[in-house]
């Protein structure tokens, strides 16, 4: 127990920021800042304004909120602490890292993934990734664990603070992609497996240090993920070769997929606030229920990739034609997505908008349960449906 205190305690991640160069800024500072050091950046509202130098004084977090506490569906705010940037270089590469982890990244490389490096690996990183991310978000709102506090943590990220910390999702992502990638690919393709392994363990290393960087959870939050994830891939690896059969030839797979999925979001786990785990999560899994239809559909039509030859296959030289392809593919497909995301959205909110007899213009009705998760998981289906089925289609038509 005493080690599990030492590993939740705000101080050690406060001494991994101050090690890093990043500390809040002390009181004793004239005119806030730093002695020896020039005022360059300071963040107002949300938004960064640039001037100059090292030793950099700014906001923390913008606007802090308090876990757990909420005013009609709004974060009450607690004072703002400034903080000092000494080390840019590690500032860039942990928010660089900690952007790896958030939704930015899941719509980029999970949909390149699909389309321009292999189907069969993505399949896997789609489901294996939605399953472990539902059970991390289900985590945090069942433990309801805080995240750690300011002071003496900086804290550089506000979107997610009012939801609560144990255990860290972006290190259960990061490892989960990471290591599942390496899985799906050693007997496909030829590489050396120590390479991949050290890729693995570096980029899940890189976004589980981000979160305690940005100061948006403790060593226990990370190592918890981290857990988690590799021990979900230790038990689910042997059966995923038997998995992937069924979803791919079974025509009951897609509408269990479908009807677990809502079933899971609408009945997520309740709190006594608004917080974006419940929207978040409502996401994912329609994602992974799109997926699970959409590639059932591919399989029908035949048109699941299949590569020629004996595996493990050699990776392929890249060449500009080869390049423009993927480019094409990846640029045609983010455009069907977006146009699927605008139509869908609006066409749910407006059904339900007259459903239920209220505006879904205001924020607040959006965030109501019956509102929410029919909306997103609708629109996020629909998305994933488009990902899976429709955008390999036009490819093979336009003979992309």
């Amino acid at each position: 127990m005493e080690l599990l205190d030492i590993l939740q305690d705000p101080q050690l991640v406060a001494q991994f920021q101050r090690s890093c160069g990043l500390s809040l800024q002390p009181k004793d500072e004239v005119n806030g800042v730093a002695s020896g050091h020039s005022s360059a950046k300071t963040l107002q509202a949300g938004r960064e304004k640039t001037a100059g130098v090292k030793g950099v004084p700014q906001e923390n977090g913008h606007k802090p909120y308090i876990n757990g506490t909420c005013i009609n569906g709004a974060h009450r705010q607690g004072p703002v602490r400034k903080y000092v940037v000494r080390n840019y270089l590690l500032y860039y590469l942990f928010r660089f890292a900690a952007a790896l982890g958030q939704e930015i990244f899941y719509i980029t490389f999970l949909p390149f993934t699909l389309w321009n490096i292999d189907s069969f690996i993505a399949r896997r990183l789609i489901i294996v990734w939605c399953i472990v991310m539902y059970i991390g978000q289900a985590s945090k709102d069942l433990l309801k664990w805080p995240r750690p506090s300011c002071p003496p943590v900086v804290k550089l990220e506000t979107r997610v603070e009012a939801e609560y910390g144990m255990p860290s999702t972006h290190a259960i992502a990061a490892t989960s992609i990471s290591f599942t990638f390496l899985l799906a690919a050693m007997d496909r393709y030829q590489f050396p497996f120590v390479l991949g392994l050290v890729a693995a363990v570096f980029l899940s290393t890189l976004v589980s240090l981000s979160r305690l960087y940005t100061g948006m959870h403790t060593v226990l939050d990370v190592i918890c993920g981290v857990l988690i994830a590799l021990l979900f891939i230790a038990v689910t690896s042997p059966i995923w070769d038997s998995m992937d059969h069924l979803l791919l030839t079974n025509p009951i797979c897609p509408v269990c997929a479908v009807v677990a999925g809502f079933l899971l979001s609408y009945n997520y786990p309740k709190l006594d606030h608004y917080s974006t785990t419940r929207a978040d999560t409502t996401v994912i899994l329609g994602v992974g229920a799109g997926t699970c239809v959409g590639i059932w559909i591919t399989n029908l039509i035949g048109l699941t990739y299949v590569p020629s030859g004996v595996f493990p296959l050699g990776i392929p030289l890249i060449t500009y034609p080869m390049l423009l392809k993927q480019l094409l593919r990846f640029v045609l497909g983010v455009t069907l997505l977006v146009i699927t995301r605008y139509i869908m959205k609006t066409l749910s909110l407006k059904a339900l908008g007259l459903w239920y007899k209220v505006s879904t213009q205001d924020v607040l009705v959006r965030q109501r349960l019956e509102i929410e998760v029919p909306y997103k998981f609708v629109t996020y289906t629909s998305m994933g449906v488009v990902a899976t089925s429709l955008v390999p289609w036009i490819d093979y038509l336009l003979e992309l």
